[in-house]
């Protein structure tokens, strides 16, 4: 069974896309610890982001590498911080975090609001800057 980001990845389930390619999607995460958080998936589906062969892994970094560079011209912040935490949704994936400090990056941290319409502006305006 597909797990829910290959659906989104797929286009079965809706989502804010920022950027993808044949073989990996970037979509804003839609429960946002900063404004700009976004993920970034190979469409492949595996479940550890380490278990990806060496060719896939660093073409997903220089992939996610793009998408901090256009997150960062529309999104103000010190750095566009990374994480890899891979357990709440069994496929690999990145976490891509505009920041202004380390504790940014806290996962605990509540849920950042945004409307649909905010997201889909956003998601869009980050779509622009990626080249």
């Amino acid at each position: 069974m597909a797990t829910v980001f290959s659906r989104i990845a797929a286009g079965e389930i809706p989502s804010y896309k920022i950027a993808e390619d044949d073989r990996f999607y970037a979509f804003l995460d839609i429960n946002p610890r900063k404004r700009g958080h976004t993920l970034v998936i190979p469409k492949q589906e595996v479940d550890y982001l380490f278990d990806l062969d060496e060719g896939n892994l660093g073409d997903l970094f220089r992939f996610a590498q793009r998408v901090a560079k256009a997150i960062k011209q529309v999104v103000p912040c010190n750095r566009v911080g990374v994480a890899v935490l891979g357990l709440e949704v069994p496929h690999a994936h990145i976490h891509l975090i505009p920041i202004e400090a380390e504790g940014d990056m806290n996962f605990s941290r509540p849920v950042y609001k945004m409307s649909a319409e905010q997201m889909q502006q956003l998601a869009q305006m980050i779509s622009d800057k990626f080249e």
